[in-house]
């Protein structure tokens, strides 16, 4: 017996539409249901919309820099 015969796929929510989706390697766009909502979460951690709270990390790089960045 096979292991997808034995363990039925995991159903997950999408994180951006809560839409139901099944966690199996034939959807490439898991945990989300569409590339469209995969997009539009990537969009939100670029705007800064979703952001990982705490205290912000020191940046040796940008240690000494004018605040224009030079």
């Amino acid at each position: 017996m096979s292991r997808a015969a034995e363990n039925p796929p995991r159903i997950v929510s999408c994180p951006t539409c809560s839409e139901r989706v099944k966690w199996t390697e034939g959807n490439p766009h898991r945990p989300f249901c569409s590339e469209r909502c995969k997009l539009l979460d990537l969009g939100a951690w670029a705007d800064e919309t979703h952001t990982i709270p705490g205290d912000a990390a020191h940046d040796a790089l940008s240690e000494g820099l004018q605040p224009d960045g030079r």
